[in-house]
């Protein structure tokens, strides 16, 4: 299944990456961090953004064509056995043969209750220091803005988060297995957003 889905992207998708329009393969809702059966949870957490509402449009500033920045975050009600948190946000629209990555955070602290707009891949200051950020599927550490192809429906972009009961054995700049690996069986409560994005 893999090496069809990754013959059907390069065949049926990823071309129009650079000649715009609709891609006849998309990754999949299906493949998404949530539906993973080693994924799920109790669905508990209130999550939310200031920069847009649930099911809203991301603002232009966070996409790749603007500044590239990471939108601010916040969440409420983490279970008090919590040990770590994670967040994962990711493109299932992107014609690609797994849905695509723009952002991985993870050992947050579950004290923790917000990201800044803004969140360098390094992580917070070194007084704030607190979390790991691994590779999106750019290959690089933190965020990457979005960047559908042109021409394309507007693209769903799944904010996933996560309570776990451990920390995480990874090192910064983990990859979407390795990090998805490690968190098998140990999410205690979730909540995910949903903003939306069209060049």
């Amino acid at each position: 299944m893999a090496l069809a889905d990754a013959l059907k992207s390069a065949l049926r998708g990823m071309p129009v990456l650079l000649t715009g329009g609709q891609p006849g393969y998309r990754a999949g809702e299906n493949k998404l961090a949530w539906y993973r059966p080693d994924l799920s949870g109790p669905n508990g957490i209130k999550l939310r953004s200031e920069a847009f509402d649930d099911e809203g449009e991301i603002p232009f500033q966070y996409s790749a064509d603007g500044d590239n920045i990471s939108p601010p975050l916040s969440w409420a009600d983490v279970p008090g056995t919590a040990q770590s948190l994670a967040l994962v946000v990711e493109d299932p629209d992107a014609p690609t043969p797994q849905p695509f990555v723009h952002w991985l955070l993870y050992n947050i602290p579950p004290g923790q209750t917000s990201l800044p707009e803004n969140l360098i891949p390094e992580g917070f200051p070194a007084s704030e220091q607190c979390c790991m950020q691994g590779k999106n599927s750019n290959l690089k550490p933190g965020w990457t803005g979005m960047a559908p192809p042109k021409g394309d429906m507007a693209h769903r972009y799944f904010i996933q988060f996560f309570a776990l009961d451990t920390m995480l054995p990874l090192k910064p700049g983990a990859g979407r297995t390795a990090l998805f690996n490690a968190m098998a069986r140990h999410i205690i409560a979730r909540a995910r957003i949903v903003g939306t994005f069209q060049r």
